[in-house]
């Protein structure tokens, strides 16, 4: 049966509640904390949540998905679907028609060619564009008109709502980034930085890995928002100082991603100035496996699991043994409390999606030794095992958070029972997450055996997500390091999955494929090795209004429509 819109999440027109406020840019300013600085505002340069969050406050795409996971329009007139024509009974095409008399921050018009210009940038050759998943399966897009763009398919697609649905996939003005395509992309330091965009707010000035100065777009669709004139946003510092600056000293209204312990936060909550605000997404602390050799000294370019596989972790036994040797649970007490599930999914929700895998919840210590004993990797004088003369160490990195902090403390103990020579890094978040090709720190460069983190998908729809495991979308010098196989896990019998739950219409069908997917890059072959399901957690000034944490998009979803309480 071909998949109707409901099915997708009931997409729909989104009607926003009547604003709080009557004038734009009538509340002053407002202030912004991110932890996790932001090294550039194209999120077509950079996989970094922290990046992508701050980019989607001054670029839009074609919709969004509201705090329910329901795709509502942004730049276009309404949401395309079978019933409305929009969507070609064959699922072969979408067709979006943008609303008239928008404009860029700049005063220009806002046409289907910026449209057409943005997918040509992210698939270009050599480009390095870090959301190219969100464009699998298209051939072609068409512009008959200024108001209309055609997206065309190389067979039915069930999930048309990828490209210039979301905040990783928004619009680009053509005429700033004309002169940005392919190898040259990363180079256009000015347009990254200061993107021309259509949002409620426009940049004034950016400071790489410091601070974002924003002022109302005078030109965004309504005249009454948003009600704040200046919005600043500051990166850097810790996840704990983040919280305390609005839920104790009040400097700033609002603070993302406050992970913090669950002792913090009930300290914290005492001081009668902000709140807590969480929810359950899709968002998964996990430990990646390299299944490449991880030294630096190779060429660039020679990395993979052909010519220089790992020397330790292809072995899937040792993969296996170091997720038995992990309590979950204690992870989940002592980073999350209640905002915070054991799991052992890439793709924990919705339901729909979700595997029935919970096989590594269980800490098995005993399981975990026995199983490098059989495989040959038996304790040496100094207890640390070893096969064939090569020792088991570990290089362990991640963001520096005290969470994270707290959770490779804890992991180290555990691995080094096991018999494990682990050595720990963390690096500044702002680096670790950041687009910058020339660092050899980034997550995606992955210079290292293991590393921790999270992410997660826009909607409700993995198949994107999944797509981002393909054997194309492995970083390295061809594509400026952007893409989230960092792993460069590469099967192509998972390729032929993601193929297939392209053209599958059928939900059911759809949920299986994605199952499949799960457990193949999980408890299949240990490539990724789920802890957490995390809940978002951020904070709010008691004075800050309008606030709606959104799970399914970034978190600045609905900045337009915050306010100061008076």
């Amino acid at each position: 049966m071909k998949l109707k819109t409901a099915l997708l999440g009931a997409a729909c027109a989104f009607a926003f509640a009547p604003a709080a406020f009557a004038e734009r840019g009538s509340d002053g300013t407002v202030n912004v904390l991110y932890a996790q600085a932001p090294s550039t505002l194209n999120p077509y340069l950079s996989s970094g949540t922290k990046d992508v969050e701050n980019a989607s406050i001054i670029l839009e795409g074609m919709a969004g998905f509201d705090e329910k996971g329901v795709v509502f329009p942004r730049l276009a007139e309404s949401v395309p679907t079978v019933e409305n024509g929009g969507i070609s009974a064959d699922l072969t095409s979408i067709t979006w028609k943008l609303k008239p008399g928008l404009l860029w921050s700049d005063g220009t018009p806002v046409t289907s060619a910026d449209a057409k210009f943005t997918y040509e940038y992210c698939t270009a050759p050599d480009g390095g564009c870090a959301q190219a998943s969100r464009y699998e399966g298209i051939t072609s897009i068409d512009t008959p008109d200024d108001q209309t763009v055609v997206i065309n398919f190389d067979g039915p697609k069930p999930n048309p709502y990828q490209a210039f649905v979301g905040g990783t996939s928004p619009i680009l003005q053509k005429a700033q980034f004309a002169n940005c395509m392919g190898a040259a992309a990363s180079t256009c330091t000015e347009q990254n930085f200061n993107p021309i965009g259509t949002g409620p707010f426009r940049v004034v000035e950016f400071k790489t890995n410091d601070t974002v100065t924003l002022e109302a777009n005078p030109n965004y669709r309504d005249p009454a928002k948003p009600a704040f004139a200046k919005m600043v946003v500051k990166g850097g510092g810790d996840a704990e100082s983040a919280a305390r600056a609005v839920m104790q000293t009040g400097e700033f209204d609002y603070a993302w991603n406050t992970q913090i312990n669950p002792e913090l936060q009930a300290q914290m909550e005492t001081g009668g100035k902000g709140k807590f605000v969480n929810g359950f997404g899709t968002l998964v602390e996990r430990i990646e496996m390299n299944m490449t050799d991880p030294s630096p000294d190779l060429a660039e370019g020679e990395r993979s699991t052909t010519k220089h596989p790992h020397p330790i972790l292809s072995d899937i036994n040792v993969r296996t043994a170091l997720s038995k040797a992990i309590d979950r649970q204690i992870l989940v007490d002592i980073g999350y409390g209640n905002a915070g599930r054991p799991t052992c999914n890439l793709v924990p929700a919705p339901e729909l999606f979700a595997s029935d895998n919970t096989g590594c919840i269980p800490h098995d210590m005993e399981g975990a030794k026995k199983l490098l004993d059989d495989a040959g990797w038996v304790p040496g004088a100094d207890g640390v095992r070893e096969k064939d003369g090569k020792k088991l160490h570990i290089l362990y990195q991640t963001s520096t958070n005290p969470v994270r902090q707290d959770f490779q403390a804890l992991i180290k103990d555990w691995w080094t029972e096991l018999g494990v020579d682990v050595e720990l890094r963390n690096i500044d978040a702002s680096v670790f997450f950041g687009g910058d090709a020339g660092s050899p720190d980034t997550f995606q460069k992955f210079y290292a055996d293991v590393e921790m983190y999270a992410n997660n998908f826009d909607g409700t729809d993995p198949e994107p997500y999944l797509a981002s495991y393909l054997c194309n979308k492995i970083p390295g010098p061809d594509n400026q390091w952007q893409g989230e196989n960092i792993n460069r896990f590469c099967d192509p019998a998972y390729d032929a999955l993601v193929a297939e739950m392209g053209k599958t219409s059928d939900m059911a069908k759809r949920a299986e494929l994605a199952k499949k997917m799960n457990d193949m890059l999980t408890k299949d072959s240990m490539v990724i090795v789920p802890l957490v399901d995390r809940g978002r957690l951020s904070a709010a000034s008691n004075a800050l209004g309008g606030v709606n944490l959104n799970t399914w998009d970034t978190e600045m979803w609905n900045v337009q429509d915050w306010f100061r309480v008076k």
